[in-house]
């Protein structure tokens, strides 16, 4: 069956269709069929109003190798266990790169070329996979799927390009439920050589906020039990006659899909089977955090009056968050790293989970605002309000614009 196609409609042809001249594009629009006032109304210049139906394609082939003289920026990334706090009095075993949690921020301009190695040195297997990067196959992180899984005292070499521009983030690819839980992720901002937000909202202090969630029961629990089995896997492998102990609770790892169905056939009962282990838990998450710590021990976000900042916010966990500021409204300037078409005036915005959004706050209300999860469960720790994902807008000069707001640190209603 044919179908008869029209022309695409160009931009140019929708200006003149609707008798709006390209340089006056957001001069002449009608407002309740009035026109409306120039003030106020401009066109942003450079700001990337339409679009390249291939802008999807890298910039740079993901398999190219370093040239000589191309920028290499080296990180080491050592995993190890750490206890990490989460308020005073709630502490978790945590997956920790370099013992931080989340993992460190790797910063690096548009086309430079990334070396992580990554040295594991816990019991388990690991990877990391980087979350909305355009990289080579062989370094996309997925275990067993572009890679075998990074095992004890091993070390991996990821090598690729930074791009695409704007803000990503990391996370380990391996039972990611546990793992990202237990503190495997980091942001990785790539810097572009040109950057249309910073051009339309000059700004010269901005903030990155990593968005998680623990149940630190299930943690707790999955770990020891993790680390009891691995212990047991590592005997089993240094002795043949040890292999046959292994069982469908633990690891299973197959050539192909016919080789797990012959398996199965065989005897071999896979860990997710109701009748060998009864219904897995599912995660009951208890505290929700910003950049690994819950109210009121998240840090402050720091604004003057007329001053632009930029907020940098990263779904890192399983649930959606939707961000609500008080007092102001924001622009929603970039998703996935890239910049919208045009910018989005909001008070709250949704980061859903591997999603990143980055904001615009302007100083226009002096004063302490909570900026906060407006799902009401988020904002508690355990249970109690207040806590979670919440932090506040703290303006360094509110007491010259006579605002005296008092530091209060609540931890029960």
């Amino acid at each position: 069956m044919t179908h008869d196609r029209k022309p695409p409609l160009t931009r140019r042809d929708f200006l003149a269709a609707a008798g709006i001249g390209g340089a006056s594009l957001g001069m002449g629009l009608m407002l309740g069929g009035q026109p409306a006032e120039a003030e106020g109304l401009e066109t942003v210049r450079g700001w990337p109003l339409g679009f390249n139906s291939a802008s999807t394609s890298p910039l740079y082939p993901p398999r190219q190798a370093p040239k000589p003289g191309e920028q290499v920026h080296e990180f080491d990334f050592e995993l190890g266990v750490s206890v990490h706090e989460i308020v005073p009095g709630v502490e978790i075993h945590a997956f920790t790169y370099n013992e931080t949690y989340p993992g460190p921020e790797i910063r690096v301009p548009e086309g430079d070329w990334v070396l992580v190695n990554f040295t594991n040195r816990t019991s388990e297997f690991h990877t990391i996979h980087w979350h909305g990067l355009m990289v080579p196959n062989e370094m996309d992180g997925v275990p067993n799927g572009t890679q075998w899984g990074v095992g004890p005292g091993q070390t991996f070499k990821y090598l690729f390009r930074a791009q695409p521009a704007g803000t990503h983030f990391y996370h380990c690819h391996n039972m990611t439920n546990l793992h990202v839980q237990a503190g495997m992720f980091g942001a990785l901002i790539i810097e572009p050589k040109d950057d249309p937000v910073k051009r339309a909202f000059p700004y010269e202090r901005e903030y990155t906020l990593l968005l998680s969630e623990v149940d630190t029961v299930l943690v707790e629990t999955q770990m020891e039990d993790m680390l009891r089995k691995m212990g047991a896997m590592e005997k089993m492998t240094q002795s043949p006659r040890l292999m046959k102990e292994m069982n469908g609770r633990m690891m299973g790892w197959f050539a192909n899909k016919q080789a797990f169905v012959n398996a199965v056939k065989s005897g071999y009962v896979p860990p997710y089977v109701a009748a060998q282990a009864g219904r897995n838990v599912m995660p009951n998450f208890n505290f929700f955090m910003i950049n690994g710590k819950s109210y009121p021990m998240t840090d402050e976000l720091r604004i003057r009056m007329g001053e632009n900042i930029r907020v940098r916010l990263v779904g890192a966990g399983a649930w959606p968050h939707y961000m609500h500021l008080h007092g102001h409204d924001f622009w929603h300037v970039c998703q996935d790293g890239a910049p919208l078409a045009a910018p989005m005036r909001c008070n709250t915005l949704p980061v859903f989970p591997g999603s990143t959004v980055d904001i615009i706050i302007q100083g226009t209300n002096p004063g302490m605002w909570h900026f906060h999860d407006h799902s009401d469960l988020a904002t508690t720790n355990n249970g109690q309000f207040p806590g979670g994902m919440m932090t506040m807008l703290m303006y360094e000069d509110a007491g010259a614009h006579g605002v005296k707001v008092p530091e209060i640190v609540q931890v029960s209603s």
